[in-house]
């Protein structure tokens, strides 16, 4: 997925030279996660910008570049810092272009590391997507592959509107295909990664992986789970839910991020407002547990939702 990621900025610096990126160390180190390693040498100092660390500063620089012309790509070295530019954010670059009546647009792209795993702390290791996506006027997208992480990215750069672009920080080695010839993925739209017909797992980002791995471990005893993947919080595509939970009656939703108020809040409250003559069973969701996230490994990992979790929410359903 790093390169993934990479690729979709080089190549979109090379087709448009409004494109640029700013942050703590994209330049010279070549950025936190290797992401952006070669880009100064090749692009020089004017498009691979080093900035201090000042969050604020990244932000608030970013809406002004988009504002007369330019496509930053604005990068936080965690979105944890997000919270430092929330003003930018959520009261600036979300709400320009509608305030303004479309005189302007914000094409800016805030490239942002997500998630825990990685014993970083508890205000290191936070998912706070669902705070971004609760903004109109902010696309928020979180990939869980390389191939929609290439995508999507480029889809985020080209589009006219802000998007928070979530790279959650234990996918980065994730290995799949990617094609070398262009494409790009439409933001706003969610995918059935895995066909079946018993239970419908809903999910997102990292927990595609870990709801893959439990479908593997639930088909070993002859259930299929069809996981829907929504890849954007905002636009909300909600067509493939529904026409899944149509067919199998039942769902469980995964996400990493705690379970009150969360995105398994708003998709399991859809479920029941559009589709509740097709309610067999509770929904489930499975989540993190609600503490700040532990640095102990061991704890760590026992806060985060586990593959058993799911097999076990699954279970229970049916």
């Amino acid at each position: 997925m790093r390169e993934a990621i990479s690729q979709a900025i080089w190549e979109e610096m090379e087709r448009d030279e409004r494109v640029f990126i700013m942050g703590e160390e994209v330049g010279v180190w070549g950025g936190t996660y290797a992401v952006t390693k070669g880009f100064y040498d090749h692009f020089g100092s004017k498009r691979v910008r080093d900035t201090p660390i000042a969050e604020a500063a990244i932000v608030g620089g970013g809406i002004g570049a988009a504002m007369v012309g330019m496509r930053p790509i604005a990068e936080l070295m965690t979105i944890n810092f997000a919270f430092v530019a929330m003003d930018h954010i959520v009261n600036q670059a979300a709400k320009m272009r509608y305030m303004f009546g479309g005189q302007m647009s914000v094409p800016l792209v805030i490239r942002a590391v997500g998630g825990g795993g990685r014993q970083l702390g508890a205000t290191h290791s936070q998912t706070p997507d669902v705070i971004f996506a609760h903004f109109p006027g902010l696309k928020v997208v979180a990939p869980g592959t390389p191939y929609d992480a290439k995508g999507l990215l480029k889809s985020a750069i080209r589009s006219d509107d802000p998007v928070m672009f979530i790279e959650h920080s234990t996918l980065y080695q994730t290995r799949g295909e990617v094609p070398e010839d262009e494409y790009t993925v439409p933001i706003g739209k969610s995918k059935i990664q895995r066909p079946g017909k018993d239970v419908t797992i809903v999910t997102y980002s990292k927990m595609l992986d870990i709801s893959t791995k439990a479908a593997d471990q639930l088909a070993k005893e002859g259930i299929e789970a069809e996981i829907v993947d929504l890849r954007s919080l905002r636009p909300l595509d909600m067509d493939p839910v529904l026409e899944s939970f149509r067919k199998t009656n039942r769902a469980v939703i995964v996400e990493e991020g705690w379970r009150s108020y969360g995105v398994g809040s708003e998709i399991s409250s859809r479920i029941y407002e559009e589709a509740f003559d097709y309610v067999d069973a509770p929904i489930k969701r499975v989540a993190q547990t609600e503490v700040p996230l532990p640095y102990n490994q061991a704890l760590e990992q026992s806060a985060l939702p586990q593959v058993e979790d799911v097999v076990k929410a699954v279970k229970e359903v049916l």
